[in-house]
């Protein structure tokens, strides 16, 4: 790599760093503000909160870091131009293949690390979050309900305890859980205690009774019984035994899922579109930074606007992205979907390269008479 390229590559990479930093952490506060709760409502320390919600940051870099490498290749290249050095470069015969060079080794780097967030890490942080999720939850009941007071859990799950007892337990407990309309359960219970097994948080609830009113029977099914364990991750969200969403499962179980579970076979759609939107992120970063590149490769003089060119890469970076997104949606209800989410970044790639390196003269490298100082000037 000459002294050009070296130079082109250490400020386009800077520039790319400031900006992926600067969005993540922008979209990072305003995503963190929305889960504060975990602070107030649901008691939860500082170092729990942030652990939390900086498991959000890899998923949220798949998706900055190739708009981060587009505005990088675009500014580099702007700033280049306007201090005239893109025309000297051009004019002393620097090709567009050896200008894309810089670019593309920096594009390469940022799919090769957008592919492994979306690949590896990307899956266990939302795994990782599930389970961060259900312990606040489980804790959610111990630090915050209090006694003698009704407390909504979630939208439609009520619960309440006389008070608490000595060693940890809880007096007369009533629980109401209208979540489901088709099948109310109220629980009532004279003691109750918090036990954990396996990492999974469970309220025993002990000499009560269950009531059941389903749609389908006309009377309420009442049940007695002696001890009755209750799941507490459930309280406000799915507990324990929930099957893996398709983020959270790893890619080598989305390449080979357990078809004889039920989940998986009524959410093979998601299964399958979740699967290629990973395999298909790091085309993305790579498309993204192409876009930029072509954009503005071509060196213009000041009299020449280049807002007009910044716009339409502009816009086809959105386009391409809604687009992306639209198909992965589209791919969990339609098999087909999934060859159109390959094609779009593929197409895209190939239109970009053909702006780019139009001019056939262009791709083999070839120029006008340049003076030797001026090559030397090029590296």
């Amino acid at each position: 790599m000459s002294l050009v390229e070296r130079y082109i590559l250490r400020a386009a990479a800077t520039v790319f760093l400031g900006a992926l930093f600067a969005l993540t952490a922008v979209i990072w506060i305003t995503q963190s503000l929305r889960d504060f709760d975990l602070l107030t409502s649901k008691g939860q320390t500082i170092f729990v909160f942030l652990h939390a919600t900086g498991l959000v940051v890899p998923s949220l870099v798949t998706v900055i870091a190739p708009l981060a490498l587009f505005g990088a290749a675009v500014f580099t290249l702007n700033r280049l131009n306007a201090d005239s050095e893109l025309i000297v470069m051009s004019a002393s015969g620097v090709s567009p293949g050896r200008l894309l060079r810089p670019f593309l080794v920096l594009t390469l780097a940022v799919s090769l690390a957008v592919g492994a967030l979306s690949l590896w890490i990307v899956p266990w942080s939302f795994a990782e979050l599930r389970n961060i999720i259900m312990k606040v939850r489980a804790d959610f009941l111990s630090r915050v309900v209090r006694e003698g007071q009704f407390t909504t859990l979630d939208q439609g799950l009520v619960f309440h305890y006389r008070e608490r007892a000595p060693g940890g337990g809880l007096n007369g407990i009533f629980i109401q859980d209208r979540r489901n309309p088709a099948d109310v359960r109220t629980y009532i219970a004279e003691t109750g205690r918090n036990i954990e097994d396996s990492g999974q948080n469970f309220l025993i609830l002990e000499k009560g009774s269950l009531q059941r009113q389903t749609r389908a029977e006309r009377d309420p099914i009442l049940v007695e019984f002696r001890s009755y364990a209750v799941d507490l991750a459930q309280f406000g969200g799915e507990g324990e035994g929930a099957p893996l969403k398709p983020r959270e499962r790893s890619t080598a179980n989305l390449f080979s899922p357990n078809l004889d579970d039920t989940y998986v076979q009524r959410n093979l759609g998601a299964i399958r579109s979740a699967l290629h939107d990973r395999l298909i992120d790091p085309l993305y970063a790579l498309v993204f930074g192409l876009v930029g590149f072509a954009s503005l490769a071509r060196p213009r003089t000041t009299r020449q606007g280049r807002g007009m060119a910044i716009t339409a890469g502009l816009a086809a970076v959105v386009g391409l992205r809604v687009g992306g997104f639209g198909l992965a949606a589209l791919a969990a209800r339609e098999p087909w979907a999934v060859w159109a989410m390959y094609t779009l970044p593929l197409a895209a790639i190939l239109v970009s390269c053909w702006i780019a390196f139009g001019d056939p003269m262009a791709l083999l490298g070839r120029g006008a008479k340049i003076s030797p100082a001026l090559r030397q000037a090029a590296g």
